[in-house]
Order: C-alpha cells, then structure tokens, then sequence
C-alpha cells in the first residue's frame, strides 16, 4: 500500500463545504469519485481541515493511500482530467508511509479577502465580503496585534465542533490593502469598480470552528469605525463568543498554505 499527497486548489462556492454530507455535493466526495474512477479502489482522502461551504482553497492538502502503480505525475493528470473545473490537482507526491494530512500539520495560513466601496463588485462577490462603509485597514492591523501571540481563542469560536482546548498560537496576524487588484488569486489582477481589496492574512498552529471569520468580523467593526482598536483585545479576554463580532461570511475564506 503506498501514501499520496495531493495539493488542491478549488473553488468552493458550489459545494457544501469538503466534508461527506448525505444528499449534498461536496469536495471530498468529488474527489474521492474521480480516484475511484483511476485507480479502481474505494480510496477515502483525509485533508487538513475541512473547508466550510462555499470556503475556497488555494492549497489544500489531502492524503490516501492506494495500491495503484500509476507513478504521481500521472495520477495527478488523470485527476485533473476527470475533476470538474474549479477543483485541480497542484501537486502530487508519493508521502511516506503512514503520512496523515491532519496529524502532521504544523502551521496553516489563511487568508480572508473583504472589498469596501459604493459599488459592489459583481465579479468578485463570491470570493470577497463587501462593506459599503469604507474599511479603515490601518487600525484594523493595528488593532489585530492583540490577537497575535498564545491566548485562550474560545471568544473567537462557533460551538459545534469539540475541542480539547480553545488555545492557539497565532505566528502572525496582518491587514493590507491592495491596489485595485483581488489579491487571493495568484497572477489574476483586475480593476474594482468601486474601491479596492483588503487582505486579511492569519497563520497558526491550528485553528478553533469559524475562528478567522469571527476574528475577521471583529476585525470589521473597527475598521467601519464602530469599535475603537482596543475593543479586539477585550473581546479576547472576555472568553466569550458573544463579545466579539459576527462571524463573516464564508466566500471571502482562502486556505492559502499548509506547513508540515
């Protein structure tokens, strides 16, 4: 039997999320047909983290293991032969053996991309979180440095998903606005009609239920001027999902990297 790890990039605004659901598409399933259909195996994938519906992904990891011959580069152009346009096979490798996609991650990079303006951009609605309200970016990355650093991030976290502990290390936290351009999508620039993208880049040891997006929908308030750029540390203290934010909304969430 040997191991395999794929990088995947998709787009996930018509899936509901990477996990099996009965009834429901989802990218695990779509993914698990095709390499059934390739190497004649019932295969599960196990991935890094199970992206929510309509969550994107600019490199997923995923492992299996098989007992296909086909040499790696091969089984990546059959895979990407047979995946449906917005999901594609970046890279595949054969692992050692008994690699796990989860157990071995040391690091995951997200990033969360919001677009503020008069005018709502059309073609980036499902990979960007609009504000009509100008985003100030300055005092939002100032204001997410009390986030950075080990801290009890259980003000940041959707109940459902059961958690020996809420602490996490988060490496570093940032805000940045670029010129025009939709900054989540490699080598792709175009112009907004009305305003620019903001990126909100976050990497930790891991990651708690709707943790970036309730810390990015924190994040919004003080950039809209609603909270002053103390209020994200307070919400940290509290230890309280009903002190921070709303939880932004899924389709401006990238996996952008994943460290072993």
């Amino acid at each position: 039997m040997r191991s395999f790890k794929l990088t995947l990039a998709y787009d996930g605004t018509n899936y509901s999320g990477w996990q099996t659901q009965p009834a429901r598409v989802t990218l695990q399933d779509t993914l698990e047909r095709a390499l059934r259909k390739i190497v004649s195996e019932k295969i599960r994938v196990v991935a890094s983290g199970r992206t929510d519906a309509g969550v994107h992904a600019l490199a997923q990891v995923v492992g299996f293991q098989s007992q296909t011959q086909l040499d790696p580069s091969v089984l990546q152009r059959a895979l990407n032969s047979e995946l449906p346009s917005d999901m594609v096979v970046l890279e595949a490798v054969e692992a050692p053996s008994g690699f796990h996609a989860i157990a071995g991650v040391r690091r995951k990079r997200y990033r969360y991309v919001l677009h503020d303006g008069p005018i709502r951009d059309v073609f980036g609605r499902q990979y960007a979180w609009h504000s009509y309200i100008p985003l100030d970016d300055s005092a939002m990355h100032r204001a997410a440095a009390a986030l950075v650093g080990t801290h009890d991030f259980s003000s940041f976290e959707t109940a459902g998903s059961e958690r020996q502990t809420s602490v996490r290390t988060v490496f570093e936290l940032s805000v940045s606005r670029g010129q025009g351009s939709i900054s989540p999508l490699p080598h792709v620039a175009r112009q907004s009609p009305g305003g620019e993208f903001v990126s909100v880049e976050i990497e930790a040891d891991g990651f708690l239920y709707n943790m970036v997006r309730a810390i990015v929908g924190t994040l919004v308030e003080v950039g809209q001027g609603r909270r002053g750029e103390a209020w994200p540390g307070e919400v940290l203290k509290a230890c309280d999902r009903q002190a921070a934010g709303r939880t932004a909304p899924p389709q401006g969430l990238f996996l952008a990297q994943v460290e072993y």
